[in-house]
């Protein structure tokens, strides 16, 4: 396997009130938000047009479980499913199921800190 991580796919992160941190992004920083927060488009070494995700979750979400963080990552991945055979294989801890959409294969892991990391072997043409 060549590549693990091939870039930052989202920064998710709790809050109080997702509504509010979204307008306030909008007004003060111009982040340009929607239902799920802001999409970054941006092109790879070969002009693949690609995406990384901004998004606030209420601060009650259960997504990020079994971490008591206050933020996950997303990391994007080629191979998702070799992927976290071989990080089993390393001693990492896997959560749950790959789960599959239009838009790419997702898997979770957890750090040495207990981090929950979500990893994203993304479709960027869904997004076309």
């Amino acid at each position: 396997m060549k590549k693990r991580v091939t870039g930052l796919g989202g920064f998710f992160f709790k809050t109080k009130d997702p509504d509010a941190i979204k307008d306030w992004y909008g007004k003060h920083l111009g982040l340009n938000t929607d239902a799920y927060g802001c999409t970054f488009w941006w092109q790879d070494e070969v002009g693949n047009k690609c995406s990384t995700q901004w998004s606030p979750f209420k601060e009650e979400t259960k997504y990020f479980d079994p971490s008591k963080k206050e933020f996950m990552m997303n990391f994007r991945v080629e191979n998702l499913v070799e992927l976290l055979a071989i990080l089993k294989d390393e001693g990492v801890t896997v959560l749950g199921e790959i789960e599959e959409y239009d838009y790419g294969k997702f898997g979770w892991i957890l750090d040495p800190e207990g981090n929950k990391i979500e990893l994203w072997e993304p479709v960027d043409k869904a997004f076309l």
